[in-house]
């Protein structure tokens, strides 16, 4: 079960990661607290009535109905995430975005409260399946403990990432903000893990150490005859019922083999000593690092291959020719179809790709009994005997562990043919490096195309449909757009600013407001590549025909001066002074600098003041 509800919580952190904010919710705040309401009651629901039939005394039966319930939840927070807007009303833990961190736990806590409806429903079950009593809170309070570690390492590395974050250093920001700085902060993490969790998860689990005794003192001289420390514990895993064991830790002395009560009741000392080699054989084979290794290759390979792909995708035209036609918000659509690949892949890797590992590590592990016991007799025996007591589930598929029919009759293969022992560890390394080609080769290949022209595409062309979209919202789209064009260049989005002024130019081609904030930006944008006099100008003599104001006029005088029409600037600006008396001094100093300077001579000026900041590194982009 927990390598399940490893993926319904990825799943669900994944979930609410890729949710946005809206700036108004789909519902009232009190209907949408009635809905949340309604669906736990009626999950509440759905879980009585699925535990209800649990009427056996079997444990797989019990594992399949919380695998059910457990499955629906995750249904009902997908609709509490995007039908409800869950994060929109967590937003505000984030300290007005500053530590975005505490709103996605808040977003998982919401998750962990469907669970502890689940669990509650399960108890009666449990129950009568384990047969142990617990109060309703005792139970819950056990189950998140279990479930726990799964989050952990992900709640602390948001926490601290965010963090970071507001560290008053703006170098480490820097750092941080770039892929190698994620991948350093991410290895950091992962070596605080290797050392600091293994003790905190079997506290967790409540294990205790094996007592001292016969027992222990076999166990520990055998550990040492393979050359091997770790500490011993008893991990009481479903009342210590189910017959299993795992091994946690690589560091000696943070290290730890964990066996269950049910283990130790029914394997003889040969079983026993096997199932130990199975452990050490996952130390022997390094298969706790290469866990780790898997995974973070698979975030290294997101990290650079997830935003050329994105670019890519978005700055083609298919895509906006789809939101038209779906007529839904721009930013709905790219968050969707960002979501349900991603999902999907990630989904597919831990399943498959992981999976597969995983089984053939554990194939790893079941070996080395015969380089510790020299045969698979006593392992075979163990596995017979847990697939028994188990309610018969030898036959039973296992996505991670191969079923344990599956091990046993390729333990007996190997019995046969040794050979095949060689064959499957060449197996294990060559598939590690194929792993390790295909990644470093996608990022390689990925990073050698350029995406220049594909971000400046996708910049314009999503611009321009969110614009859009917008706009057809109001009743007027194209004082909108005006609007959106003047909000942007106030925050000094100048190259969004000249898409939605030439949107509304578009639409309106003889409103003079527009024509002339459009020609204004045109001539005096801070970024040059945007300026374009001679298309300045043509605007700016439109809008003086329809209305020849002051502040158009010096527009209009600017844009000829810049087109090197001096005289008529000179004249044109003696117009907008005699319309706008008020602002006749300015007027005057702009006639001053027409004689004086030319327009290319200022640019040049501007371009040479902006350089040493933008070799520096500390001024704005031109």
């Amino acid at each position: 079960m927990i390598y399940n509800n490893l993926l319904y919580f990825l799943t669900a952190i994944f979930i609410f990661s890729m949710a946005t904010v809206p700036p108004v919710p789909t519902l009232p705040a009190i209907l949408a607290l009635l809905a949340f309401l309604v669906l736990a009651v009626v999950f509440d629901r759905y879980a009585a009535r699925v535990f209800r039939r649990v009427d056996t005394s079997e444990s797989s039966e019990y594992f399949k109905a919380e695998k059910r319930v457990a499955a629906a939840g995750l249904l009902v927070y997908v609709f509490m995430v995007f039908g409800l807007d869950l994060k929109y009303y967590l937003v505000f833990l984030s300290f007005g975005g500053r530590l975005p961190a505490l709103t996605n736990i808040a977003g998982l806590l919401v998750f962990f409260l469907l669970l502890v409806i689940l669990w509650g429903r399960a108890r009666k079950s449990y129950e009568r399946v384990f047969a142990r009593k617990y109060r309703r809170s005792v139970f819950i309070y056990s189950n998140i403990k279990a479930n726990l570690p799964i989050v952990l390492p992900w709640m602390i590395l948001t926490v601290l990432y965010d963090l970071v974050g507001l560290a008053p250093w703006p170098w480490l920001q820097q750092a941080m903000a770039s892929i190698w700085g994620d991948v350093f902060f991410f290895g950091t993490f992962l070596i605080f893990v290797f050392i600091f969790f293994p003790p905190l998860v079997k506290t967790l689990w409540g294990c205790r150490k094996v007592e001292e005794g016969p027992l222990r003192d076999h166990l520990v001289a055998f550990c040492e005859k393979q050359n091997f420390s770790a500490e011993l514990y008893i991990w009481p895993l479903f009342e210590g019922r189910v017959i299993t064991a795992g091994v946690m830790g690589v560091i000696p002395g943070l290290r730890y083999i964990l066996l269950t009560p049910a283990l130790l009741e029914t394997m003889t000392i040969d079983e026993l000593d096997s199932v130990m080699a199975h452990e050490i054989g996952h130390a022997k084979r390094f298969h706790l690092p290469l866990y780790v290794f898997l995974i973070g290759g698979f975030v290294l390979a997101g990290g650079f291959l997830a935003e050329p792909l994105y670019y890519y995708f978005f700055s083609r035209d298919y895509f906006y020719s789809f939101v038209a036609a779906v007529n839904l918000s721009p930013e709905v659509v790219r968050n969707v179809v960002i979501a349900v690949p991603a999902l999907l892949f990630l989904l597919i890797f831990f399943r498959y790709i992981f999976g597969y590992f995983m089984r053939n590590f554990e194939r790893q592990a079941d070996l080395h009994v015969f380089d510790v016991q020299g045969n698979s007799r006593a392992i075979i025996s163990a596995f017979e005997k847990i697939a028994i007591l188990s309610g018969n589930i030898r036959e039973q598929p296992s996505w991670h562990h191969f079923g344990i029919g599956e091990r046993v009759d390729f333990l007996h293969k190997c019995e046969r043919e040794p050979a095949l022992i060689r064959q499957h560890h060449r197996k294990v390394g060559t598939s590690l490096l194929l792993y390790i080609g295909i990644l470093f080769g996608s990022i390689l290949f990925v990073q050698s195309l350029s995406f220049e022209k594909s971000m400046a595409a996708y910049e314009e062309k999503y611009v321009k449909a969110d614009l859009l979209y917008n706009a057809k919202q109001e009743e007027d789209p194209a004082h909108w757009l005006f609007f959106a064009g003047n909000f942007l260049l106030e925050n000094n989005f100048e190259e969004r600013a000249v898409i939605a002024f030439d949107m509304a130019v578009q639409m309106e081609p003889r409103q003079p407001d527009i024509l002339n904030n459009y020609s204004w930006l045109l001539l005096t944008a801070e970024d040059i590549e945007l300026r374009d006099p001679e298309k300045a100008l043509e605007y700016a003599r439109s809008a003086a025909a329809v209305k020849p104001s002051g502040y158009i006029l010096d527009t209009l005088a600017t844009a000829l001066w810049a087109n090197e029409l001096v005289d008529q600037a000179i004249e044109v600006e003696r117009r907008a002074a005699y319309a706008d008396p008020e602002k006749a001094e300015y007027y005057q100093s702009q006639i001053e600098k027409f004689g004086k300077i030319t327009y290319q001579e200022e640019l040049e000026e501007q371009m040479s003041r902006q350089l040493p900041a933008i070799l520096s590194g500390t001024g704005e982009e031109v």
